[in-house]
């Protein structure tokens, strides 16, 4: 789940686009015959009549969907702007306009058909924030070939699974990050790399996988980057435009993975429909198209919708300029970024924008070309938000909601709304999707005001969970409807509030941690009886994990030895802050560990 999301944009009420939105502020006369509960909610400009009676909505609009791929709507803003500037990646010194990164997209699908993958497979890219991500982002869209975004804190039995669950035939990675050794950790699961060919690899435990693509090393058994842009000949270019007439807006693109209650990682299968279109309806509610020229900060993860759909598709469809100031997070970084190349938008997540608040010299930098940014990933607090105000300029805040199985934003609110509703609430409908709470029990719609499940259905829902159809079935009804998990209420305009979570997820940081998935890694201990893992609030973080723990009878055990087991077994963020050995749990009415089992019942390590 992508929860509570933000969105900044300047002030706009010298635009002649938004003088235009006094056209829908008509008065307004009811229709015979249509009851309010029936009528769509338009959502050209923000809501302002309070027409529903019914927790049902419907976003009507006069901007058409577009029926493009993700290599059509690059085209399209390379003709448009050949000589803007694309991508900016500032740690590594790479730039590219348009016409330059077209260039390295058509030569990296070519190497990517000369190594023999075909339309349908799938590559696997691990690794933080690098031109080659966005690179081969393009590259295997272009080649019909799905993208699997890898998280880059997985450790092996992580990436493991993921790369077995949907049959990666080529992995794309650095040597390493930080303290991961992407190649080592590679080799601990398939030893056969050492002796095979490079692009002829045969593994036990993963047995599609083909290639390794190492970017910026060369190692035994593994391709370096450059032999994949060098691989393609015209043969392969010709290849590559013959392949553009097979490939459909409704062929899958990208695979996100996203935990579940029980643990079990899934794969979120998306279209290019779905990413093109979120991409494009959010960049129109949020001005792209009529500003002249927008430069993004984007700090947030590739790996992430946020970064892959926010920053990369964006890129393409509305022609705005991507600015990528580190390969990790570094809240200094962006702040020099900023300031360096005159941005006026930021994204992050609230840990990120806390961060650069509280840089002990942020009142040195120039941050006055800053119109607005994006606020995603968890809940923002009002006190956050006013100080993004001030302290970084960016003058109106947006709120919004979505989930990766949704592209992912389905609710998003208007620059033009007022502090209270942008803080309050996650906004209206967008454009041509639906939404309805229902009463978890009976499915049935509940009243305005009234409290339920959220359920989406529209051109955003992902295609399935891949190879899990029994998962499918579990979220997405027969009708299309895709069951968020997330309980939340709307009212009269439409607008929507979010009241809690259905799933037991804990968001740390903008990261979504499933609780379950530390459970079961806990009780692999050989002194651990049971585990409960919990989210308790942080500051900081939003949220923090902590795990309550029953040992083995006569067992003696203390939290720093519960992290240092995790310690290289689990992502780092992943281990718990918070360990308490407890001797029995509080339920919820759910029968659920209740989260104020960190506070009663035990003794630990904070």
């Amino acid at each position: 789940m992508i929860p509570t999301v933000a969105f900044c944009t300047p002030t706009m009420r010298n635009c002649a686009f938004f003088r235009g939105l006094k056209l829908f502020q008509r008065p307004w006369t009811r229709q015979p015959g249509l009851t309010a509960s029936t009528r769509g909610l338009h959502v050209d400009g923000p809501p302002i009549i309070p027409t529903l009676t019914t927790s049902y909505v419907h976003g009507t609009s006069s901007t058409s969907l577009l029926h493009m791929t993700v290599a059509e709507s690059l085209q399209r803003s390379v003709e448009r702007w050949p000589d803007r500037e694309a991508v900016a990646f500032l740690q590594d010194g790479v730039r590219k306009t348009f016409a330059q990164f077209q260039q390295d997209v058509d030569q990296a699908a070519a190497g990517l058909l000369a190594l023999g993958m075909k339309k349908g497979d799938r590559l696997g890219m691990w690794g933080p924030n690098t031109y080659e991500w966005v690179l081969f982002q393009f590259a295997t869209a272009k080649a019909g070939i799905i993208l699997v975004a890898v998280n880059p804190a997985y450790q092996v039995q992580e990436v493991e699974f993921a790369l077995q669950k949907v049959g990666c035939k080529a992995v794309v990675c650095p040597t390493q990050f930080k303290t991961l050794n992407y190649c080592d950790m590679l080799r601990k699961i398939c030893p056969e790399i050492e002796t095979s060919s490079p692009g002829d690899i045969k593994s036990s435990r993963l047995p599609e996988l083909r290639s390794v693509i190492v970017l910026d090393s060369r190692q035994p058994g593994m391709l370096h980057f450059e032999d994949v842009m060098q691989a393609g000949g015209s043969q392969h270019m010709q290849q590559l435009q013959d392949l553009q007439k097979k490939i459909s807006f409704d062929d899958p693109i990208n695979i996100q993975f996203t935990s579940g209650t029980t643990g079990a990682p899934k794969g979120a299968t998306l279209s290019h429909h779905n990413i093109i279109n979120n991409s494009y309806f959010i960049g129109r509610r949020l001005g792209y198209h009529w500003r002249p020229h927008t430069r993004v900060c984007v700090p947030v993860p590739l790996y992430h919708c946020f970064g892959s759909v926010g920053g990369g598709i964006s890129m393409a469809v509305h022609g705005i300029s991507t600015v990528f100031p580190s390969r990790g997070y570094d809240g200094k970084a962006n702040l020099a970024a900023i300031e360096s190349e005159r941005c006026t938008f930021i994204y992050g997540t609230p840990t990120m924008y806390v961060d650069m608040l509280n840089q002990p010299d942020l009142t040195k930098y120039d941050l006055s070309s800053v119109e607005g940014g994006i606020m995603a990933g968890s809940p923002c607090p009002q006190e956050l938000v006013k100080k993004v105000f001030s302290d970084l300029n960016a003058k109106e805040i947006t709120l919004g909601y979505g989930t990766t199985e949704n592209s992912p934003v389905t609710f998003l609110a208007s620059p033009l709304d007022n502090v209270e509703r942008k803080t309050e609430t996650v906004g209206y409908i967008t454009d041509h999707l639906e939404a309805k709470i229902v009463d978890p029990t009976t499915g049935m719609v509940v009243p305005v005001g009234t409290s339920g499940e959220i359920m989406i259905r529209g051109y955003c829902v992902m295609l399935e969970y891949w190879n899990d159809k029994a998962k499918t079935d579990e979220c997405i009804t027969k009708d299309r409807w895709y069951k968020t998990g997330d309980i939340g209420s709307m009212d009269t305009y439409g607008y929507c509030k979010i009241d809690g979570r259905i799933k037991d997820m804990i968001i740390r940081g903008g990261e979504n941690i499933y609780p379950a998935e530390i459970e079961q890694f806990l009780h692999r201990h050989p002194k651990v009886k049971e585990a409960q893992v919990v989210g308790v609030k942080d500051e900081r973080m939003g949220e923090e994990i902590c795990a309550c723990i029953k040992l083995v009878d006569g067992a003696d055990c203390t939290a720093e030895e519960i992290k240092a087991y995790c310690k290289g077994q689990i992502s780092h963020f992943k281990i718990p802050r918070y360990v308490l050995f407890v001797t029995s749990y509080p339920l919820t009415i759910t029968g659920k560990a209740c989260p104020e089992c960190s506070q009663t019942g035990g003794t630990g390590s904070y």
